[in-house]
């Protein structure tokens, strides 16, 4: 080596130093168009399907990631994730004695009602408020794992349901204790339950997408889920609202909420259902999936950034 010359990087640089570097280089390359500012290229219908395809395919991912949140919130309690269903059995036992002598309504009639627009409400409240923050909490995940963004989209939706399903203990024993009549229409609570699952991705990967970039609507959701809470029929008797409101009962009719929480409560309580709830949920699950999808072509890969 001549005096004065610099040895370059790659004489000194060790072998596994350079070979992590080659690694980055071309790690940088595949990832430009993601990493990089929205560009035509970035906006593709293939990358956003490509992204839902590979997150469902790492199920034992999110699906741990999801189990792991449950037992993280319940950590060295001896009940664990049972105090779940006890919080739940204790609020719809006070609450349904109560509110059925308001109403003036049989117990044995009144609490199951409620006891099952509560497990509904918990579970379409959960996913709302979640799905405000599913990629601010994940921040750090987002930067660190090269992942699909998705993935975090399943991992919120898949927590809310396994509480669900720890709610949903409650309306057994309310099988048991009060016996409501129940038909064979008590199926259809299946294609429900898939339905509301559907909306549930939507729902998160859209207010998750508008919220990491507006901080501003993760406290305007939280600050108007009492306000919608109190306007669903979820507490007050459907039947109540018609008989004192008359004409402006249509009202109700308006809310998002009342249709999903009728297409899952009738079937588990046996009582009829009208076919345009279905047909207005059917109708929202299209218009916002197909929202969110655009949302996610245009911002998904802007989201890194966001965080």
């Amino acid at each position: 080596m001549l005096p004065g010359a610099t040895p370059t990087a790659t004489a000194r640089a060790p072998v596994g130093t350079l070979h992590s570097v080659q690694a980055t280089s071309t790690t940088d390359q595949t990832e430009a168009p993601a990493a990089a500012p929205i560009t035509a290229r970035s906006r593709s219908w293939r990358r956003v399907f490509d992204d839902i395809s590979r997150a469902a395919q790492q199920r034992q991912l999110w699906a741990h990631l999801g189990w792991q949140d449950v037992k993280q919130r319940y950590r060295r309690s001896v009940l664990g994730p049972l105090w779940i269903t006890i919080s739940m059995g204790v609020t719809a036992t006070g609450l349904g004695l109560l509110y059925s002598t308001i109403f003036g309504m049989e117990a044995g009639e009144y609490v199951p009602y409620m006891t099952v627009g509560f497990i509904i409400w918990y579970f379409i409240s959960g996913c709302l408020t979640s799905g405000t923050d599913v990629f601010i909490q994940n921040e750090g995940m987002i930067k660190q794992l090269p992942a699909p963004i998705s993935i975090y989209v399943f991992r919120t939706v898949w927590r809310e349901f396994l509480l669900f399903l720890h709610n949903l203990v409650i309306y057994f024993a309310i099988l048991a204790i009060f016996q409501p009549e129940l038909s064979w229409t008590v199926f259809s609570v299946f294609p429900a339950l898939l339905l509301l699952l559907v909306n549930a991705g939507w729902v998160v990967l859209l207010f998750g997408i508008v919220s990491t970039r507006f901080r501003d609507i993760p406290p305007v959701v939280s600050s108007f889920m009492q306000l919608l809470f109190f306007m669903s029929p979820i507490v007050w008797p459907m039947s109540a609202l018609e008989e004192n409101a008359g004409p402006r009962a249509w009202l109700a009719q308006i809310n998002p909420i009342y249709h999903y929480v009728d297409i899952v409560r009738s079937p588990l309580l046996g009582s009829n259902q009208d076919m345009y709830h279905w047909l207005i949920v059917l109708a929202i699950t299209v218009g916002g999936w197909g929202l969110a999808l655009l949302m996610m072509r245009n911002y998904r890969a802007r989201v890194s950034y966001w965080v």
